[in-house]
This record gives structure tokens, C-alpha cells and sequence, in this order.
């Protein structure tokens, strides 16, 4: 479950509530009763550097096969047969 940044308008504090992403903001501060509003905070998470995308799911870097460097008038490719 999430952890959700709340602050209070009369006394000033700040909260964190575990709640569910269906669950309502909370409206009433736990400390002094007051009226809460939820925050909108900067997450920790963060994707840096090469990591597993380029390792993992990117494609490799291959040398093109012979057949795509040909310039043979024989070649099946679309653009030698009709040019």
C-alpha cells in the first residue's frame, strides 16, 4: 500500500498515512483534529544510468547481416527490383 503525505492547516504538522489507491484523503488531522489536506510529495523511486532497461529489453546492437548491405543488381529487395 501507498504511504501518503498529509499536513495540517491549524497546527501545521505533518503526517503519513498507509492507505489503499481506493481508499478517500483523509480530511481530519491525527494529532489535533484539524482540518488535513493530503501532499503531493516527490517519490524516491528513480531510473538513472543504463540499468536493466538496456540490459535486459532493449535490442541488441548487432551488425546488419550481408544480405542488407548489398548493392547486387540481383537483389530481392523492393527497391532493386523496381528502380
Amino acid at each position: 500500500m501507498p504511504l501518503y503525505e498529509y499536513r495540517c492547516e491549524d497546527c501545521g504538522r505533518d503526517f503519513e498515512v498507509r492507505q489503499k489507491f481506493s481508499d478517500a484523503p483523509i480530511s481530519t488531522c491525527l494529532h489535533c483534529g484539524g482540518n488535513a489536506k493530503k501532499r503531493i510529495s516527490q517519490t524516491a523511486f528513480a531510473l538513472k544510468g543504463g540499468g536493466w532497461y538496456e540490459q535486459g529489453y532493449s535490442q541488441e546492437k548487432s551488425s546488419p547481416s550481408p544480405a542488407a548491405n548489398s548493392n547486387d543488381a540481383g537483389s530481392s529487395s523492393p527497391r532493386a527490383a523496381n528502380g
